[in-house]
């Protein structure tokens, strides 16, 4: 079996025991939530209750409930929504399409801005650009992705149309092309100031590595040194944190959803919590967990195809 094969089927067997890990935990966690998966805030008579623990096979101890939801799980069912019977598996088919389309929007703004910002930045190291890309940055870092978009809510979306009396923005929904731009900023700018600072470090590693001297030395210009030599070697650590920014953009769009009305699964899922639905905020947190982990998967394994140096045995020529 060659190394490529061993260390791609190494990767899947790890990703599979973090998905059990996970399965475990949330698990676990459901069993120590306080109140019943069937009130919903709402006290309901004990011999009713009783009836739907034996119904939903609650009242079994813990670990045979455990290797059932396990085996239940296997096979792609999540079980039930209590309060309306749906299937959570349906119920992320019709939420997470919204989600996704937000989540996509988002990194490509964080990564195609990110990315020409630290350029910019690392290219006019010391100026003013330098510093106003760096700015920007700072505030991606350290404002939360909630207030980000409850400000561009009030300015471009609300004051902006009190201003002008042309709707630019949508203040909320997902129906609209113009009521797309606004989440999808909020949810990219700390991931774009986080891309924007990691190429800007890169990038002043590489312009000072000999090649680029010497491409220098040759005559060739700073365009095309920077497009064609620097640019393709400074962007590799970026692409290894995609995964971690791909956690990042779904999990915040849980806020970014209710904030801005959109129907996804993080909203559904934060409704969820407060009506102690336990099975879809089961099912969601391992449906989410796992797309999560396939993402780091797919991370790791494009790395080793897009960086020649770089062997999928896991270390550098």
């Amino acid at each position: 079996m060659s190394n490529q094969i061993k260390y791609i089927l190494k990767r899947v067997i790890y990703s599979l025991i973090t998905i059990f890990v996970l399965i475990a935990i949330t698990f676990s966690l459901m069993q120590l939530l306080p109140g019943n998966p069937f009130s919903g805030g709402k006290a309901i008579p004990e011999e009713t209750l009783e009836a739907l623990y034996v119904k939903y096979g609650l009242d079994k101890p813990v670990l045979v409930q455990f290797f059932i939801y396990l085996s239940k799980v296997v096979q792609g069912d999540l079980g039930v929504s209590v309060p309306d019977g749906r299937p959570v598996v349906d119920i992320i088919a019709q939420a997470f399409p919204v989600s996704l389309e937000l989540g996509v929007r988002a990194l490509l703004f964080a990564f195609i801005m990110g990315i020409l910002l630290g350029i910019v930045s690392a290219v006019k190291r010391g100026t003013v650009w330098d510093s106003a890309a760096m700015f920007v940055a700072l505030i991606g870092v350290s404002v939360p992705s909630f207030i980000i978009g409850s400000l561009v809510q009030y300015f471009l979306a609300l004051k902006l149309y009190m201003a002008t009396g042309t709707q630019v923005f949508a203040v909320m929904g997902w129906n609209s092309a113009n009521a797309k731009i606004l989440p999808a900023f909020a949810l990219a700018f700390g991931s774009m100031a986080t891309i924007s600072r990691l190429m800007r470090t890169s990038m002043l590693d590489v312009l000072s590595q000999d090649y680029i001297k010497t491409a220098k030395a040759k005559g060739l210009s700073q365009k095309l040194i920077i497009w064609k030599h620097a640019v393709r070697n400074a962007i590799m650590p970026v692409v290894t944190v995609m995964g971690p920014l791909v956690a990042a953009v779904l999990t915040g769009a849980f806020v970014v959803e209710n904030i801005f009305s959109i129907p996804g699964l993080g909203k559904y899922f934060v409704q969820c919590v407060q009506t102690n639905n336990y099975t879809v905020i089961a099912g969601t947190t391992i449906f989410y967990g796992s797309f999560l982990v396939f993402a780091n998967l797919i991370v790791d394994l494009i790395y080793g195809l897009i960086d020649p140096r770089v062997k999928l045995t896991g270390g550098k020529e």
